[in-house]
């Protein structure tokens, strides 16, 4: 039972980066609302300029165009999904690419439903431009976003990691 005491005491580590997470999404996203009026955008590089948008879908804008209800729809998968992650954590907190994986995903969960709850809407401020993306996005301009959906990338990336890495070890 040792391993099952170390394992818990990982735990709070794991929801400390969390929390981190959050409030580095938070602090940029309370910036970019002082700093910058809904829509403005400021060239940074020839490729990178930094935008004012406000989301009110999921990624890409799914559903940003519904009637509203998609707001308490995407705070509620947020919160079911955050508690399925805590309940991960708990019981692989030494599984380490694991758990770095799911720990971004919860924090850049959590961050984008306090946006929800606060604004009705994600604040967007990254903006990517490269021409070979003309063909799927308009101008090249891929979608802009925000730390938070950065961080649940980098954890999906991570666990798509994890799997191939475990099923090289022979799946355990």
């Amino acid at each position: 039972m040792a391993t099952s005491s170390r394992s818990s005491n990982r735990l709070p580590f794991w929801l400390g980066l969390a929390f981190i997470v959050v409030v580095l999404d938070q602090f940029t996203k309370t910036l970019i609302l002082g700093y910058f009026q809904d829509g403005e955008a400021r060239v940074v590089t020839g490729f990178f300029n930094i935008v004012r948008v406000h989301n009110s879908g999921a990624a890409f804008s799914f559903l940003a165009d519904a009637a509203g209800w998609q707001r308490w729809f995407f705070v509620i998968v947020g919160v079911i999904a955050s508690a399925i992650i805590v309940w991960m954590l708990a019981n692989h907190t030494t599984q380490r690419l694991f758990s770095f994986a799911v720990t971004m995903i919860l924090g850049g969960a959590v961050g984008n439903v306090i946006d929800r709850l606060l604004h009705g809407h994600v604040i967007d401020f990254l903006q990517f431009r490269f021409g070979f993306l003309e063909p799927m996005f308009r101008g090249g301009y891929f979608p802009s976003f925000n730390l938070a959906d950065a961080a649940i990338t980098l954890g999906a990336v991570c666990l798509v990691l994890d799997e191939i890495l475990r099923v090289r070890r022979g799946g355990k």
